[in-house]
């Protein structure tokens, strides 16, 4: 029933975003949303009775809100860096721990933080995140600003997915 009702879901986005009822078009989109329906058993199947609560999809909305901010900041963090060469750029590799458990979450935190203009998710290994930053002058392994990197996405992520 989970494939089917994640197939019919998908299959409208598909619609929605084609705009085409070309027989070809309509074909392909049912066979990709099955086939993702198929093969992403892990992310809908985690919790199934949660994925109901209006609880997360408040989040996710805030979230997303949350997200398109940390992004305009960061991007004109990034350009500010590009327009006057005196602004510094030490970029390293930050090691940073999260408290989200399940694989979905992680995997949307470190897209979250890969979209982010001046970060980069080198690897991930348990509950640590390997981060490429443009500026880590004044962090360390253990240093507050290091962990804010995660936590603003974490807040939300956890209620989303956990």
């Amino acid at each position: 029933m989970r494939v089917f009702i994640s197939t019919v879901v998908l299959f409208i986005v598909w619609v929605i975003l084609t705009q085409s009822f070309d027989p070809q078009e309509l074909f392909t989109g049912l066979i990709v949303a099955a086939v993702v329906s198929l093969i992403s058993p892990a992310i809908a199947s985690d919790k199934p009775k949660k994925w109901f609560q209006p609880k997360r999809y408040v989040y996710l909305i805030i979230y997303l809100f949350y997200f398109i901010w940390e992004m305009i900041k960061s991007n004109i963090d990034v350009a500010k860096r590009v327009v006057n060469p005196k602004l510094p750029i030490n970029p390293g590799i930050v090691k940073v721990k999260t408290k989200l458990k399940t694989n979905a979450a992680k995997l949307a935190l470190a897209n979250s933080i890969t979209l982010t203009p001046g970060t980069l998710t080198v690897d991930i290994h348990d509950e640590w995140f390997y981060i490429h930053w443009i500026d880590v002058s004044n962090c360390d392994d253990v240093n507050r600003s290091c962990q804010e990197i995660v936590e603003g996405f974490e807040k939300y992520l956890e209620v989303i997915f956990e």
